[in-house]
């Protein structure tokens, strides 16, 4: 894996526009900051090499190399990763009423883990819909209070950066694909330097096909509505085909096609739609309001969701076969539009390419996806 600085990581990522605004450069040092969802440098930085390109999802993500590390197995592109388990999940009892996505999967598990001193503290995306913060939660109450799904890219590593600076304990992570994307980077290539961010103990993935640019999509509400009366936002499952708005006076329904032009161009080019470095995925369970999927990838994912099961954070209940064969359809689909998006706009490479790569791959799914025999 190549290490380069932070100029390389402004010429590779920021200049084409890959950057997805996760906040993994963000309070690594004094010069990344992130502003209405974008991320800028504020001043000029000559080291070599640095976290910030080092840790970069979009930036020499060695798929073949973090695999071996950390799998100890080929990257095939095939399904949706490594995993246990597929499981049906709901909050459990003893989770409180909140603004869940789904079923409450992602608060029970953090609440959990919390109550198991498995970590000490979750980072998460808190604020309203249209204005993301990067929240560290160190109570369930305050994990519920940053429920509900944000469609917009969030600078959540950076609460994370922050967090490890001030020497905090074990911590959770909810993350989107390519910010599990940047934790695989951090566990594969440690920094050398005492006291400096690291993994995190315990990654919940979400799965994502993308997200949307905050400044865009703030225009383009903002010529159908008071954006201060925004409440939530909701992708439901499909054949819905729909953004739901809900406002304090309604909801507004947008189609999916007059939003596709919001989406940042990093996203096309993402192999990954279900976290697959992640310790736990989670997403909608479709045709069943109320539930959520939830893969279980490791023997640590295996017994924290024993334990909330056991502890009445956490329902679980069989996924039916037919249901895992469509997940595994669609998250193969999301993988080779991004492998092949990324070999066109000539992104993807191989081991031995010595040009800067937003995604590196072995030499032999390099070729299959070059001859277009990856399906």
């Amino acid at each position: 894996m190549i290490n380069r600085g932070p100029r390389q990581l402004l010429a590779e990522v920021q200049g084409p526009g890959l950057c997805i605004g996760c906040g993994s450069c963000v309070e690594l040092c004094p010069y990344f900051r992130t502003h209405r969802g974008k991320t800028v440098m504020l001043h000029d930085c000559d080291l070599s090499e640095g976290r910030c390109h080092a840790w970069c999802p979009k930036s020499e993500l060695d798929l073949e190399a973090l695999a071996q590390e950390l799998w100890g197995a080929p990257y095939t592109a095939q399904g949706m990763g490594p995993h246990l388990a597929v499981v049906a999940a709901k909050a459990g009892s003893r989770l409180d009423a909140g603004r869940y996505q789904g079923g409450g999967t992602v608060s029970a598990l953090v609440c959990a883990a919390l109550e198991q001193g498995l970590v000490q503290g979750a980072v998460l995306t808190g604020g309203e819909a249209m204005a993301t913060v990067p929240t560290l939660a160190g109570t369930p109450q305050e994990v519920i209070a940053c429920a509900g799904s944000k469609f917009i890219a969030a600078p959540t590593l950076a609460a994370l950066n922050r967090a490890q600076a001030q020497e905090s304990g074990p911590l959770a992570v909810v993350t989107t694909p390519c910010q599990a994307g940047s934790l695989a980077q951090r566990r594969a290539k440690p920094w050398p330097q005492r006291g400096s961010a690291g993994p995190a103990e315990l990654v919940v993935g979400l799965f994502c096909n993308w997200s949307l640019d905050p400044q865009r999509l703030g225009r383009f509400l903002a010529e159908r509505m008071d954006l201060a009366s925004i409440r939530s936002m909701d992708i439901p499952p499909p054949p819905a085909g729909v953004l739901q708005v809900e406002t304090t006076d309604g909801t507004l329904e947008i189609d999916l096609d007059e939003i596709r032009g919001l989406i940042p161009p990093a996203c096309a080019i993402c192999p990954d739609m279900t976290s697959e470095w992640a310790d736990l995925s989670v997403g909608m369970y479709e045709g069943r309001p109320g539930w959520n999927t939830l893969v279980v990838r490791n023997q640590k994912a295996r017994a924290l969701t024993e334990a909330a099961v056991e502890k009445g954070w956490l329902k679980v209940e069989e996924f039916p076969a037919a249901n895992k064969e469509h997940l595994v359809q669609a998250a193969q689909g999301k993988r080779v539009r991004g492998l092949g998006a990324a070999y066109e706009q000539g992104l993807l490479g191989g081991p031995g390419d010595e040009q800067p790569k937003a995604l590196r791959v072995s030499q032999e799914l390099l070729m299959a996806v070059k001859n277009r025999e990856v399906a």
